[in-house]
Protein backbone atom coordinates (compact mmCIF):
# COMPACT_ATOMS: atom_id res chain seq x y z
CA UNK A 1 0.00 0.00 0.00
CA UNK A 2 2.83 2.24 0.76
CA UNK A 3 4.32 1.91 -2.70
CA UNK A 4 0.69 2.87 -4.41
CA UNK A 5 0.93 5.96 -2.53
CA UNK A 6 4.07 7.30 -3.26
CA UNK A 7 4.12 5.98 -6.98
CA UNK A 8 0.33 7.49 -7.87
CA UNK A 9 1.81 11.50 -7.36
CA UNK A 10 4.80 10.72 -9.53
CA UNK A 11 2.51 9.38 -12.63
CA UNK A 12 -0.10 12.58 -12.06
CA UNK A 13 2.84 14.48 -12.17
CA UNK A 14 3.12 13.64 -15.94
CA UNK A 15 -0.54 14.57 -16.78
CA UNK A 16 -1.54 18.52 -17.26
CA UNK A 17 -2.71 21.47 -19.33
CA UNK A 18 0.59 23.36 -19.70
CA UNK A 19 -0.90 25.91 -22.28
CA UNK A 20 -4.15 26.55 -23.57
CA UNK A 21 -5.36 27.27 -27.05
CA UNK A 22 -5.01 30.84 -26.88
CA UNK A 23 -1.58 31.29 -24.85
CA UNK A 24 -0.12 29.16 -27.72
CA UNK A 25 -1.93 31.65 -30.63
CA UNK A 26 -0.51 34.75 -28.73
CA UNK A 27 3.23 33.43 -28.05
CA UNK A 28 2.91 31.86 -31.80
CA UNK A 29 2.04 35.54 -33.15
CA UNK A 30 2.84 37.96 -30.11
CA UNK A 31 2.66 41.09 -32.07
CA UNK A 32 -0.26 40.18 -34.87
CA UNK A 33 -4.43 39.40 -34.70
CA UNK A 34 -4.74 36.15 -36.70
CA UNK A 35 -7.68 34.83 -37.30
CA UNK A 36 -8.21 30.85 -38.26
CA UNK A 37 -8.06 29.55 -41.35
CA UNK A 38 -9.09 26.48 -43.06
CA UNK A 39 -6.98 23.66 -44.47
CA UNK A 40 -9.77 21.43 -47.22
CA UNK A 41 -8.20 17.90 -47.45
CA UNK A 42 -8.41 16.96 -50.80
CA UNK A 43 -8.14 12.72 -51.33
CA UNK A 44 -4.17 13.17 -52.16
CA UNK A 45 -3.64 15.44 -49.10
CA UNK A 46 -5.87 12.27 -47.03
CA UNK A 47 -3.74 9.64 -48.37
CA UNK A 48 -0.44 11.67 -47.30
CA UNK A 49 -2.16 12.82 -44.30
CA UNK A 50 -3.03 8.95 -43.42
CA UNK A 51 0.64 7.64 -44.51
CA UNK A 52 2.31 9.86 -42.05
CA UNK A 53 -0.21 9.72 -39.18
CA UNK A 54 -0.55 5.65 -40.04
CA UNK A 55 -3.80 5.64 -39.45
CA UNK A 56 -6.97 6.79 -41.59
CA UNK A 57 -7.78 10.53 -40.95
CA UNK A 58 -11.40 11.00 -41.34
CA UNK A 59 -11.28 14.99 -41.02
CA UNK A 60 -12.50 17.01 -43.77
CA UNK A 61 -11.23 20.21 -43.04
CA UNK A 62 -8.23 21.66 -40.44
CA UNK A 63 -8.24 24.51 -38.97
CA UNK A 64 -4.99 26.78 -38.35
CA UNK A 65 -3.87 30.47 -38.12
CA UNK A 66 -1.29 31.37 -40.67
CA UNK A 67 0.54 35.00 -41.45
CA UNK A 68 3.68 35.71 -43.78
CA UNK A 69 5.30 32.68 -43.95
CA UNK A 70 4.01 31.67 -40.39
CA UNK A 71 1.35 28.93 -39.69
CA UNK A 72 0.81 27.48 -36.37
CA UNK A 73 -1.37 24.35 -35.79
CA UNK A 74 -2.81 21.97 -32.87
CA UNK A 75 -3.08 18.45 -33.37
CA UNK A 76 -3.99 15.80 -30.73
CA UNK A 77 -2.13 12.16 -31.53
CA UNK A 78 -2.68 8.93 -29.29
CA UNK A 79 0.30 8.57 -27.09
CA UNK A 80 0.12 5.01 -25.41
CA UNK A 81 -3.67 5.13 -24.52
CA UNK A 82 -4.67 8.89 -24.21
CA UNK A 83 -4.48 12.06 -26.48
CA UNK A 84 -1.51 14.31 -26.34
CA UNK A 85 -2.76 17.72 -27.53
CA UNK A 86 0.41 18.92 -29.83
CA UNK A 87 0.87 22.86 -31.11
CA UNK A 88 3.58 23.32 -33.74
CA UNK A 89 4.77 26.59 -35.07
CA UNK A 90 5.95 26.48 -38.64
CA UNK A 91 8.39 29.61 -39.88
CA UNK A 92 8.98 29.51 -43.98
CA UNK A 93 8.72 26.01 -43.73
CA UNK A 94 11.12 25.08 -41.21
CA UNK A 95 9.73 23.83 -37.43
CA UNK A 96 10.21 27.25 -34.83
CA UNK A 97 8.19 25.78 -32.07
CA UNK A 98 6.80 22.58 -30.91
CA UNK A 99 5.18 22.87 -27.60
CA UNK A 100 2.60 19.96 -25.84
CA UNK A 101 -0.65 21.93 -24.56
CA UNK A 102 -1.78 19.16 -22.46
CA UNK A 103 -0.62 15.89 -21.92
CA UNK A 104 -3.02 12.98 -20.42
CA UNK A 105 -0.88 9.71 -19.98
CA UNK A 106 0.91 8.45 -16.88
CA UNK A 107 4.46 8.10 -18.39
CA UNK A 108 6.40 10.02 -21.13
CA UNK A 109 5.24 13.49 -19.93
CA UNK A 110 8.97 14.27 -20.68
CA UNK A 111 8.30 15.01 -23.94
CA UNK A 112 7.00 18.31 -23.30
CA UNK A 113 10.44 19.88 -21.74
CA UNK A 114 12.51 22.21 -23.67
CA UNK A 115 15.20 19.25 -23.93
CA UNK A 116 13.04 17.28 -25.84
CA UNK A 117 11.05 20.07 -28.19
CA UNK A 118 14.32 21.91 -28.91
CA UNK A 119 15.33 18.93 -31.25
CA UNK A 120 12.08 19.93 -33.91
CA UNK A 121 13.48 23.58 -34.18
CA UNK A 122 14.72 23.60 -37.38
CA UNK A 123 13.92 21.02 -39.02
CA UNK A 124 11.95 20.50 -41.99
CA UNK A 125 10.42 18.00 -44.48
CA UNK A 126 13.23 15.90 -46.50
CA UNK A 127 12.07 16.92 -50.36
CA UNK A 128 9.12 18.03 -52.03
CA UNK A 129 7.82 14.79 -51.89
CA UNK A 130 9.31 13.35 -48.52
CA UNK A 131 6.97 12.81 -45.72
CA UNK A 132 9.61 12.56 -43.62
CA UNK A 133 11.53 14.95 -41.19
CA UNK A 134 15.28 16.36 -42.37
CA UNK A 135 17.07 15.29 -39.00
CA UNK A 136 17.42 13.06 -36.07
CA UNK A 137 15.14 12.73 -32.92
CA UNK A 138 16.48 11.29 -30.10
CA UNK A 139 14.18 9.58 -27.93
CA UNK A 140 13.39 9.23 -24.30
CA UNK A 141 13.36 6.12 -22.25
CA UNK A 142 10.20 4.51 -21.70
CA UNK A 143 8.35 7.41 -23.57
CA UNK A 144 8.78 5.62 -26.81
CA UNK A 145 5.31 6.12 -28.16
CA UNK A 146 5.03 9.94 -26.73
CA UNK A 147 8.23 10.25 -28.66
CA UNK A 148 6.46 8.88 -31.80
CA UNK A 149 3.27 10.66 -31.44
CA UNK A 150 4.94 14.39 -31.31
CA UNK A 151 7.36 13.06 -34.59
CA UNK A 152 4.25 12.36 -36.42
CA UNK A 153 2.27 15.58 -35.29
CA UNK A 154 5.35 17.17 -36.37
CA UNK A 155 5.80 15.73 -39.39
CA UNK A 156 1.81 16.40 -40.14
CA UNK A 157 2.14 20.22 -39.18
CA UNK A 158 5.42 20.58 -41.82
CA UNK A 159 3.29 18.98 -44.51
CA UNK A 160 0.09 20.85 -44.15
CA UNK A 161 2.04 24.09 -43.76
CA UNK A 162 2.98 23.35 -47.11
CA UNK A 163 -0.55 22.95 -48.65
CA UNK A 164 -1.16 26.70 -46.94
CA UNK A 165 -0.56 30.04 -49.20
CA UNK A 166 1.68 30.88 -46.13
CA UNK A 167 4.36 27.96 -47.16
CA UNK A 168 5.95 30.98 -49.80
CA UNK A 169 6.52 31.07 -53.49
Amino acid sequence: MLILVLVAPAASAQRGVFLTTDEFRQRAFPAAEVVWQTLWVNAEQRQHIEAILGRKFPTLRIRYWGMGQKTAWIFEEIGKELPITIGVVVDAGQVAETQVLEYRESRGGEIRYPFFTSQFQGLQLGSNDSLALDGHIDGITGATLSVRAMTKIVTLALFCHRQTPFSGP
